[in-house]
């Protein structure tokens, strides 16, 4: 048995609580709405977040988080992105040296352009920094449905660790030592994620999405493999798996999202969608390294406002022809 501390009560850690807790290990769930803390205990369900799907009695839910991470052997961190700066500085002075964090968001630091894993070394230097990535949805791993996903570290000798103790019956782990393009794939995925909903959106065909889908996975390796990544991991579950499940499915938020942009509605109200915040810092990095990257440029264009669908449609099928793998 192992002692699992979930920092974030949203979907994802509400799941990856309720997997661990039915898995026989001794599991805290970190939920800084107290409110929700006490209803999740008291129900046996996160109602918010995770409706109809009840939280095991092994899993314990508490708005306390040093009470949460006290004697934990492994915390997973599933906060968003842009979060992980404050949640990783307030875990600091709480973890005994060396303790795996496990972050399980999917995107890129918008103030820095750094990813999580930089983002936990600089606030949380005694941590061990390791990433769980790949194409799951939070009510699928929760409901016992088979699942697989990469396990990443900068140790291989860690990520095969963790990789053993966070696989259970129904989810299985791959262990890696490319932080860098687990974490790439995993954050270019959701900004064409965002893409290929609005063409569904626009009802502009099965076509022009399969098309998207496919010209944008050639970006995310470009790039993937600019900011560090191994053209294998790009090409595996965190990175090709994980783009083939957010651009197929309303349950991804970044597809969501898109779909609402396609249709003209108003999207201010939406969850967050972690794809809004990448773009643009990715559109950044691409331009700065002269990688050229068409559809991330104008999904940063669209949902900043500075193109409709109709010109990024436009600018795309306008751009010089090329032989396919110039």
């Amino acid at each position: 048995m192992t002692r699992f501390a979930v920092i974030g009560g949203g979907a994802w850690g509400t799941a990856l609580a309720a997997l661990y807790a039915k898995a026989g290990h001794e599991v805290t769930l970190y939920a800084r709405d107290t409110a929700m803390a006490a209803a999740i205990n008291q129900s046996r369900e996160n109602a918010r977040y995770l409706p109809g799907i009840p939280v095991p009695q092994g899993l314990t839910a508490t708005d306390d988080l040093a009470a949460a991470t006290t004697g934990a052997e492994i915390v997973l961190a599933v906060v968003p992105t842009q979060s992980v700066r404050a949640v990783a500085a307030s875990l600091a002075p709480l973890l005994q040296d060396r303790t795996p964090v496990v972050l399980c968001a999917k995107g890129i630091e918008k103030a820095t352009g750094d990813f999580a894993s930089d983002v936990l070394r600089e606030e949380a230097p005694t941590a061990r920094a390791a990433v769980l990535s790949g194409p799951s949805f939070a009510a699928d791993v929760a409901s016992g449905l088979p699942t697989a996903v990469t396990v990443a570290a900068g140790e291989i000798a860690l990520a095969d660790d963790l990789a053993r103790a966070l696989s259970t019956e129904t989810l299985r782990c791959y262990a890696s030592d490319d932080l860098a393009g687990v974490e790439a794939g995993g954050a270019l995925k959701n900004i064409l994620a965002i893409a290929v909903g609005a063409v569904h959106g626009r009802r502009l065909g099965a076509s022009a999405a399969a098309a998207l889908t496919a010209r944008g996975f050639v970006e995310l390796r470009r790039l993937g493999e600019a900011l560090g990544g191994r053209a294998e991991t790009l090409m595996g579950l965190s990175g090709l798996g994980d783009l083939i499940l957010t651009c197929s499915s309303a349950q991804s938020r970044n597809f969501t999202f898109g779909l609402a942009l396609g249709r003209g509605e108003d999207v201010s109200k939406l969850k967050l969608a972690e794809g809004v915040h990448s773009a643009e810092i990715a559109a950044r990095i691409a331009a700065e390294r002269g990688i050229e990257a068409p559809i991330i440029d104008v999904v940063a264009a669209v949902v900043a406002g500075r193109m409709t669908l109709e010109e990024a449609m436009k600018a795309l099928l306008a751009r010089p022809l090329k032989r396919e793998w110039d």
